[in-house]
C-alpha cells in the first residue's frame, strides 16, 4: 500500500443521504494527507440530492482548504442505453471532473449488450472522467469492452471500496471487481479506486479493496491514487483553477 493522493469520489450532505459538510470532508482528507479531494453529489434523479442549480454556483467554493485542492464535480446517472446523462452539458461544463455511473434508481437494465452500449455512450461523452462502480453487479456488463474502451476514451474505470461494505450485501462485487482488476492488468489499463465516501471517516478509504489489490497482484503503477499526475495525465485534466 502506498500513499494516497487523490479521492475523486466523495459526496456532502448535498447529496441528500450522506451525513458530512464540504469543510468536514475537506479536514479529513487534511488529516489523511491528501492532496486532491473531489466532491462528487449525485445527480439530479437520485431522490432527495440537489437541485441543478446547485451546479451553478460551485465556483464560490475555495479551491483550496486546509492546503487541500478541492474538486467540485458529479457523479451524475446513466439514464438509459444511449449513455444519456441525467445533467445536461450546460451544467456538465461547469464542473471541475464528472463521474457517471449506473444506479438502480435512475436505470432499468436491460440486455448485457444494452448496459454496456449505455456505459460506452458515457465513457464516449467528452466531459466524462470516471465511470464509478461499474463491477457492482447494478447491471450486468461486458468488462471487458470497458476495459478496452477506456484508453480510447481517457475514461478512468472505478473500483469502488462502498459496493463490498458487509452491510451492504453485495454478493458479487467482490468476483466483480476482481474480474475488472484482473481485465485492466491484462490490459495495462490504470484504475482510480474510490472511496465513495458519504461521512468524512470515509475518505480515501480503500480497506476493503487492498485485499482484491493484492489477491490480483495489482501494479502499483496502475493506480491512480497513488500519483495524482498519472490522473491528470490519462484523463487529459489540467490542476489550474
Amino acid at each position: 500500500m502506498q500513499r494516497i493522493e487523490l479521492d475523486l469520489h466523495t459526496h456532502s450532505v448535498m447529496s441528500g443521504h450522506a451525513y458530512s459538510t464540504i469543510q468536514e470532508l475537506a479536514e479529513a482528507a487534511r488529516q489523511k494527507g491528501l492532496k486532491h479531494l473531489g466532491i462528487a453529489e449525485h445527480g439530479p434523479m437520485i431522490p432527495g440530492t440537489c437541485d441543478p442549480i446547485y451546479f451553478r454556483n460551485l465556483y464560490v467554493i475555495p479551491r483550496y482548504i486546509n492546503g487541500v485542492r478541492m474538486w467540485m464535480g458529479a457523479e451524475v446517472n446513466i439514464v438509459d442505453y444511449q449513455g444519456t446523462l441525467d445533467l445536461d452539458d450546460t451544467y456538465l461544463a461547469r464542473l471541475d471532473h464528472v463521474i457517471a455511473g449506473l444506479h438502480r434508481l435512475c436505470y432499468t437494465s436491460g440486455t448485457m449488450q444494452q448496459n454496456t452500449d449505455a456505459v460506452l455512450g458515457a465513457m464516449h461523452h467528452p466531459g466524462v472522467n470516471i465511470i464509478s462502480h461499474p463491477a457492482d453487479g447494478t447491471a450486468e456488463l461486458n468488462l471487458e469492452e470497458l476495459v478496452k474502451a477506456s484508453a480510447r476514451t481517457r475514461t478512468l474505470l472505478e473500483v469502488n471500496n462502498s459496493s463490498l461494505f458487509p452491510k451492504r450485501g453485495n454478493p458479487v462485487a467482490h468476483t466483480l471487481q476482481t474480474e475488472l482488476l484482473k481485465l485492466c492488468k491484462q490490459y495495462d489499463t490504470p484504475v482510480i479506486l474510490g472511496s465513495d465516501a458519504h461521512i468524512s471517516y470515509s475518505v480515501a478509504d480503500y480497506t476493503y479493496l487492498y485485499d482484491l489489490l493484492k489477491e490480483t497482484e495489482f501494479p502499483d503503477e496502475l493506480i491512480v491514487n497513488y500519483d495524482a499526475k498519472r490522473f491528470f495525465d490519462f484523463t487529459g485534466l489540467t490542476d489550474v483553477e
